[in-house]
């Protein structure tokens, strides 16, 4: 069985329907779980107190912001290489789950940052660079929005979601680039040296895989409603030609 087969919306929509509950429900155990686990049984930190706490949603917010336009850009490369309509409209759906996770990431730093630094934004290169994916991100949904003709909207939404790349790397990575800077290093890493307590550790991972799940249970549940919108304008159109 190929995985290209999953492109056809009839395929897509049938699988899905069976997929669906069952990552909604791991989403809703994995977050809850992880955040009662993370605020209410996990001790203030020595030095950040209770705004350590904050982790719990910062750092899964943030992850999935930036893997969320990299999710785009692998459907956009799709599009534009084989022509599939479903993974343009994957992408498309995509776009305001990603942008609600980078506010999320947005506000809850400036929550954290405000105690820690002494302000609520600093032009930090990683916080430049997440603020410009914010940017990119409403930029991509208004070129959907302003274009009628859904196969030159995906066209040029797939060119704007390459471009916008350079900075969802800037923004994973801007820590590693350049060493000065506010933000601090990842949360999260293979060198057991630079990673949080596991008093932190373990939640933070539950919490990390709830909103895994609930990005990927949002994005398809928006893509099936896309392709059915797709369907309905199709034949609205078909219905003006015979009329």
């Amino acid at each position: 069985m190929s995985i290209w087969e999953y492109a056809n919306p009839v395929k897509f929509i049938r699988t899905t329907d069976k997929v669906l509950p069952y990552i909604s429900v791991g989403a809703a155990v994995a977050l809850v779980g992880g955040l009662i686990w993370g605020f209410f049984f996990t001790p203030d930190d020595f030095r950040q107190g209770s705004t350590v706490k904050i982790i719990y949603i910062h750092v899964p917010a943030a992850l999935m912001a930036i893997n969320a336009w990299f999710m785009m850009l692998v459907a956009s490369l799709i599009w534009l290489i084989r022509r599939h309509h479903v993974s343009a409209l994957a992408a498309k759906a995509a776009a305001p789950v990603g942008v609600t996770m980078t506010l999320i990431a947005l506000f809850t730093g400036a929550l954290w940052g405000q105690p820690m630094w002494g302000t609520w934004w600093a032009w930090d290169p990683r916080l430049t660079s997440f603020l410009i994916l914010f940017l990119f991100y409403l930029g991509y949904m208004a070129l959907w929005a302003a274009i009628e003709d859904s196969d030159a909207a995906a066209d040029l939404t797939s060119v704007l979601c390459i471009v916008g790349s350079v900075f969802a790397v800037l923004s994973r990575y801007a820590v590693n680039f350049w060493n000065q800077g506010l933000h601090q290093g990842a949360s999260l890493s293979l060198d057991k040296e630079t990673n949080v307590d596991d008093v932190f550790y373990q939640p933070l991972l539950l919490s990390i895989a709830g909103f895994v799940l609930l990005f990927l249970a949002l994005v398809l549940l928006r893509t099936r409603t896309e392709i059915r919108a797709r369907r309905i304008k199709a034949l609205l159109a078909r219905e003006r030609i015979f009329d």
